[in-house]
């Protein structure tokens, strides 16, 4: 399932953020399955050194671990400084969170805070790594999103918005960079076999479709960058669901899969998780 990924252009090596789970882990993987070098970006030191060491034994590359939260406002110069000895020809800005439930009820500053996470950490990668991609007059950016994000949410309101920014964000650069020969494709995934699906209180076996796995979300993700996509939405289904399923529909049918997840938890509001289709807070 793993795309072979063209090493002149997108090595000798890449950078994911978020890289200590779920999607973020599968994309290290798959990267490092073309024998790309990996920088592994997350805030979980014991999983990044897991996820680095597998990564090496398995597919014999390098790998460079940064233990960073991307949330902070002065997190990219850390990262230029721990980076600018290395080749990177493809960054995945990955890292994000979710916080589901009513909008009134979720803690204001934890909504600022989600928000710098889920744009300004993008916005940050994209004109920094941009820039040095574009020196090298190739290479690829990967921007995760979420299918619908554009339509609206309900019960992720301040996540869903979030993303709808990275989607504009990423398929506007996708247009200025192809003349610097850099790559850029946004993910917009639908829900995947992570862990944040039971942190939402969902089912697997209850709800109406089963979840993508990660290692599909991914390969589909670096199919469609190999070949210049703006935008990949990945899963058949999804792609049907996402093209014929008006707005309001779809608003309605999230709404109730989120709102009955959310009915059935007993932990407060305030949940550190993942997007809906994006992976628990990663990082």
């Amino acid at each position: 399932m793993a795309v072979a990924l063209d090493k002149k252009r997108f090595g000798p090596w890449a950078l994911v953020t978020g890289a200590s789970s779920g999607i973020g882990k599968q994309f290290a993987q798959q990267i490092a399955a073309s024998g790309i070098n990996i920088v592994l970006v997350a805030r979980r030191e014991d999983l990044l050194k897991k996820v680095g060491v597998e990564v090496s034994k398995r597919h014999g590359v390098e790998h460079r671990i940064v233990v960073l939260d991307v949330s902070r406002e002065d997190f990219i110069g850390r990262l230029a400084s721990t980076t600018n000895d290395l080749d990177i020809g493809l960054v995945v800005s990955n890292a994000g969170t979710g916080n589901p439930g009513e909008f009134l009820k979720l803690d204001r500053q934890l909504l600022e805070e989600t928000l710098r996470l889920n744009t300004m950490s993008h916005l940050d990668i994209a004109h920094y790594f941009g820039g040095k991609l574009a020196e090298r007059r190739r290479g690829g950016l990967i921007l995760v999103g979420a299918m619908g994000a554009e339509h609206g949410i309900p019960c992720m309101a301040n996540d869903g918005g979030a993303k709808a920014y990275v989607h504009s964000l990423g398929e506007a650069l996708h247009y200025e960079f192809k003349s610097l020969g850099v790559y850029v494709t946004v993910l917009a995934a639908g829900v995947t076999n992570t862990a944040v699906i039971e942190k939402f209180g969902l089912d697997p076996k209850t709800m109406p479709t089963n979840p993508m796995s990660v290692e599909q979300c991914v390969s589909e993700g670096l199919s469609g960058l190999s070949k210049n996509r703006s935008r990949v939405v990945p899963g058949h289904l999804n792609r049907i669901m996402n093209a014929l399923v008006p707005a309001s529909l779809a608003r309605k049918m999230l709404a109730d899969l989120l709102g009955k997840g959310i009915a059935s938890k007993t932990a407060p509001a305030k949940v550190q998780a993942g997007g809906l289709i994006n992976g628990p807070r990663l990082g």
